[in-house]
């Protein structure tokens, strides 16, 4: 039988490093903005980064087979699952990125993070009971989203848009993680999701966009922080950490990710925010915090 005291140690361990990876994610909306501020194209940047982040794994990958014993079941490697975390990395990405050319980092981070909301929301889809909670939360989340990002004209802003459709694929993207993660090598499995969004970007920079090695040169710190900071090192922790760490308190964890991006639009580019603005961040906030803990609640009553 698992000592009790041993098991909260383990996951405590992994709660740490989802916080790091927020924290991490979070100050990379700042970078992902500068990069586009040096004229690179939002495909084209992530395909680099992505590269990157891709390739900075592989002496992770060949240090663990020479060192490490593989857990059962790491020894296989879910292609399948693999490539299709890669697709919805790409599209989902692709929106994040283009949407930052629109809006804030504080917009951009407080509105992505709706896809903890839209996770249970698409496991109905596949005939997964939804908490009553969730609708509360939704409903929470979108009264935040109209004081966030509804003007006094009553529109949103196109970045605002693309970002909370980029939320959707944020989730489907976890959903396959979370189906593809106990079936492989982690880090083999990040690597190769991040490879098949590189060349999916890289791809759609070649035919849409443009591109200059001078303005390569001038995003040159943006992509090294985004690609090794934010995929290398973050999509990495996602993987591990989603697999030692139970879904809601990993989740709650995730979306403080929206809370370092306002800090960090705040403290670097000196992005402030509305007292309105503040009032819809809390409240997007408070809906996918609520979600998350009240099942937990009854659960532990």
């Amino acid at each position: 039988m698992p000592d009790p005291v041993s098991s909260n140690k383990g996951a405590f361990k992994y709660e740490l490093l989802l916080l790091l990876m927020s924290m991490i994610w979070g100050s990379a909306f700042v970078a992902q903005q500068i990069g586009m501020e040096k004229g690179l194209g939002p495909m084209t940047f992530n395909g680099l980064r992505f590269a990157l982040g891709s390739i900075c794994l592989f002496p992770v990958i060949i240090w663990r087979k020479k060192n490490l014993t593989s857990a059962a079941g790491e020894t296989k490697l879910p292609y399948r699952g693999s490539v299709g975390a890669g697709v919805f990395l790409f599209s989902a990405a692709a929106l994040q990125q283009i949407g930052l050319q629109f809006t804030s980092s504080a917009h951009s981070g407080f509105i992505t993070a709706f896809y903890i909301l839209f996770v249970p929301l698409l496991g109905i889809f596949f005939r997964h009971r939804a908490p009553k909670i969730l609708w509360l939360g939704i409903l929470i989340c979108l009264i935040g989203f109209y004081f966030l990002s509804v003007t006094g004209n009553f529109v949103v802003s196109k970045g605002d848009w693309l970002t909370l459709m980029g939320a959707v694929l944020w989730a489907g993207h976890i959903l396959v993680i979370d189906h593809a993660a106990n079936k492989g090598d982690p880090v083999c499995i990040a690597c190769i999701q991040f490879a098949v969004c590189a060349i999916l970007s890289a791809l759609a920079g070649l035919i849409f966009e443009h591109v200059l090695f001078s303005q390569i040169r001038a995003a040159f710190g943006a992509i090294v922080y985004t690609g090794i900071m934010s995929i290398g090192v973050g999509y990495t922790l996602q993987v591990i950490c989603q697999k030692h760490c139970p879904p809601a308190p990993a989740a709650i964890i995730m979306s403080l990710e929206s809370v370092f991006a306002a800090l960090a639009g705040y403290l670097v580019l000196n992005q402030t925010l509305s007292s309105r603005a503040l009032m819809g961040c809390g409240l997007i906030l408070s809906g996918v915090i609520l979600v998350q803990l009240m099942p937990m609640m009854r659960k532990n009553a």
